[in-house]
């Protein structure tokens, strides 16, 4: 367990890293802004691009991941973090800045589709909901790390050396890609490499053990292998598409959507105003930010101690519940008027909420609803859906509040978190230590299939 654990932290520095640069922008932003002399679209159009740029990176990386394998991959993704980084400490100007941020995006995207791939494969499954939760916690603990970095160096205003620090947990993915992290077993034995894929289970659990891990997972890829399915299935995406991995597809992608449309990023948008608006002795947007973070993380470490204890469907249900009541009471708090500090308190609520369920649990489920052949491009096609809603809520949000008001768009969110909620109770399986077979034989039976 100490070797898995081991392993699976180093493997989420790509997800530290997606929280790191998703986060460090908004304190850079500050100096930026004067040293390029930026107006307002391009200043939105330095903290979107990344968001562009991860797009791209997310439909790519399972195709990488597949050809080369995961720890390949993790290496390359450290490669381009590295490559970003610098591209965007050395910029003279706001096209160089901007090329660099579309390249930690490519990095960024890459990571988010491949990190929760990556730790689902190495994992037992009696550990394996704390293992990928491990991702969304070192998210978590990126965005909190880059505000802490911010506020370090505020005082000089050297946003070079914000951006800056990133470079050092991407040499630390690219250190640890060549020479400490194993290769998938699960992508070995897909691709006949039997002994080597024996080789490293063996190294974690014993030759007995191992023996019968290598043999189950044959035995499951010989009997989809015989199945009526794989007939008829076709490669690369096109295997998404077939009837037996399509209500997997399905459920993957409308996660991906709620967990945007649900309206997290707005309400961390609008936090340090609702919070100046209470009055309390925060000094600027960046001491803000820390608070809210750090809320983030304690929440994330909540879930990661319940998602092998309760599940993952109780942690979804009460997580889109709790969103969707705080999400009413926050907006009929601004439509009626309500105290400032009531509104941080439904806020802080929500944000909780989120935090201890749909945040983290979304990257379990992305890794453990797929079948092995459609793994990499299903996780590939839900972040990308992930980060092509974040792109359009961050996009909308301004326009639908100024047109109908802040708390009626709250409603909005706290409409689509409800549905969430009723289509995770219909249709989402629970995956908390159950095989693949036994997660596709659920999911037929949810979506009104046969399963032969």
């Amino acid at each position: 367990m100490h070797k898995i654990w081991f392993w699976s932290v180093l493997i989420a520095v790509g997800g530290f890293l997606f929280g790191f640069d998703t986060g460090v922008i908004s304190g850079a932003l500050l100096y930026i802004k004067s040293d390029f002399s930026l107006n307002s679209f391009e200043q939105g159009s330095v903290v979107s691009v990344l968001v562009l740029g991860a797009m791209v990176g997310s439909l790519t990386a399972g195709r990488i991941a597949d050809r080369i394998g995961r720890q390949k991959t993790i290496g390359l993704e450290g490669a381009v973090f590295l490559a970003g980084t610098a591209i965007a400490v050395l910029a003279n100007g706001y096209v160089a800045l901007m090329a660099g941020r579309i390249v930690l995006g490519l990095a960024v995207g890459g990571a988010s589709a491949t990190v929760p791939l990556y730790l689902s494969e190495i994992s037992p499954k009696n550990i394996r909901g704390r293992v990928l939760t491990l991702n969304q916690l070192m998210i978590t603990v990126g965005i909190l790390v880059a505000y802490m970095v911010n506020l370090i160096f505020s005082g000089s205003g050297n946003w070079r050396a914000m951006i800056a620090a990133g470079g050092i947990p991407a040499f630390v993915m690219i250190v640890a890609s060549l020479w400490v992290l194993p290769e998938s077993y699960q992508w070995l034995l897909a691709r006949g490499r039997d002994k080597e894929a024996h080789r490293l289970v063996a190294s974690v659990t014993g030759t007995e053990i191992a023996d019968i891990a290598v043999r189950r997972f044959k035995e499951q890829m010989q009997r989809h292998a015989d199945s009526p399915e794989a007939k008829t299935e076709g490669k690369g995406w096109h295997v998404l598409l077939s009837p037996h991995v399509r209500p997997a597809l399905i459920v993957a992608v409308v996660l991906a959507v709620v967990q945007q449309f649900g309206g997290i990023n707005t309400i961390i948008y609008y936090a340090p105003t609702i919070i100046q608006e209470t009055g309390l002795t925060a000094s600027n947007s960046i001491f803000y930010s820390i608070a809210i973070g750090v809320i983030n993380l304690v929440m994330t470490i909540v879930a990661i101690t319940l998602v092998d204890r309760t599940g993952r469907r109780p942690l979804l249900l009460h997580s889109l519940l709790a969103m969707t009541i705080t999400m009413a009471l926050l907006g009929l708090a601004f439509v009626a008027g309500w105290p400032s500090l009531l509104t941080l308190v439904f806020m802080v609520l929500y944000i909780g909420g989120f935090a201890a369920g749909l945040g983290p649990v979304f990257w379990d489920l992305i890794a453990e609803v797929y079948p092995p052949e459609a793994r990499a491009a299903g996780s590939a096609a839900a972040t990308a859906v992930n980060w092509l809603s974040n792109f359009t809520v961050s996009l909308v949000f301004l326009p639908i509040a100024n047109a109908i008001g802040q708390g009626q768009t709250f409603w909005i969110f706290g409409v689509i978190s409800l549905l969430g909620l009723l289509f995770v109770k219909r249709f989402v399986p629970e995956t908390k230590g159950r095989d693949i077979d036994q997660v596709t034989a659920d999911l037929a039976q949810r979506f009104g299939h046969a399963k032969t």
